[in-house]
């Protein structure tokens, strides 16, 4: 459904308990019924959404996406994408990477989106507080504790999802370090996000076939990066094969880059032409097979190609 933090907003604003709690009982019984029967309702229902979001979020990261626009209104009660006009994925990697154009002052840049989701949920949260208890410290309290897990829940979704990204089945001491040292790399390289993790997963299943270092613009930090990965590699019993096919599960090997939705918005506007989006939506109904017959797809933007801004028409 399209009910939001901003549709509980709309209630709380006005000082409209009722309707903040006829939206909950909505909510409750259209998207989580079987906390109907909890003890504390309510509470469960913040705990809920927290957890949808801090895994939504993870999801987001872990692909290099950027939503664009978090505001309260186009955050998902149910936990989906949604209102995600000026969004974008990255080519190279970088933390602090904006596209939207209403986003001047970075506010939801990529490495900004889970501190942006837990502001939003507490919005959610200070709107539920007349349903938590009729003493708002104790109300209060309750919501801040159930904030509380949202980081841990992230971290917990972003670092497992990472490790799957770079092929490994169990985490050990040492992994965390090893795929921010990865990332760090990348960015000080320059290194296409989603190449990079495809290629890796290439590398993974055949060593001699490595196309990582290709994407960094001082090859020599991924080699030093590659041997501590291969070694870590060693420590776990799954075949080269086995984790090929579980890398590849989690690493698109394509994305709609900005280029390519500039090129079929274009072409759809100029020339009334949908072959375009036809062919690219074709492509990214399967971002996880290689589609051979499509690899330019697969390719980052030349210089000249680049989108450096998205719109809410995009």
């Amino acid at each position: 459904s399209h009910i939001r933090v901003g549709t509980f907003q709309f209630f709380a604003a006005r000082g409209d308990t009722n309707g903040v709690r006829a939206l909950a009982d909505h909510v409750i019984a259209r998207h989580y019924p079987d906390i109907s029967i909890a003890e504390r309702p309510y509470h469960a229902l913040l705990e809920r959404v927290v957890a949808r979001q801090a895994d939504l979020v993870a999801r987001w990261l872990l692909i290099g996406f950027i939503h664009g626009v978090m505001n309260t209104d186009n955050c998902s009660i149910s936990g989906e994408t949604i209102d995600y006009g000026p969004c974008a994925f990255m080519d190279e990697y970088n933390p602090a990477q904006v596209f939207s154009s209403i986003d001047e002052m970075g506010r939801y840049a990529y490495a900004n989106q889970p501190q942006i989701a837990l502001w939003n949920l507490t919005r959610l949260a200070e709107c539920l507080l007349p349903l938590f208890s009729d003493a708002k410290d104790k109300a209060i309290e309750q919501a801040q504790f159930i904030l509380g897990d949202f980081a841990e829940k992230f971290t917990t979704a972003y670092q497992a999802g990472l490790r799957q990204k770079i092929g490994l089945f169990t985490a050990r001491d040492g992994d965390e370090a090893l795929v921010q040292d990865l990332l760090g790399a990348m960015a000080k390289n320059q290194a296409d996000f989603t190449l990079t993790f495809r290629h890796l997963a290439d590398a993974a299943g055949d060593p001699a076939v490595d196309k990582v270092r290709d994407q960094f613009t001082d090859p020599a930090a991924y080699d030093e990066w590659a041997a501590r990965w291969r070694q870590r590699l060693t420590e776990e019993p799954q075949s080269a094969a086995e984790r090929q096919a579980a890398m590849r599960s989690v690493n698109p090997a394509f994305i709609p880059r900005n280029h390519r939705v500039e090129a079929v918005i274009a072409a759809a506007m100029n020339n009334n032409d949908y072959a375009p989006f036809e062919e690219l939506l074709i492509v990214l109904s399967k971002p996880y097979e290689d589609q051979p017959e499509f690899a330019a797809y697969a390719e980052p933007p030349l210089p000249e190609q680049r989108v450096l801004q998205t719109f809410c028409g995009t």
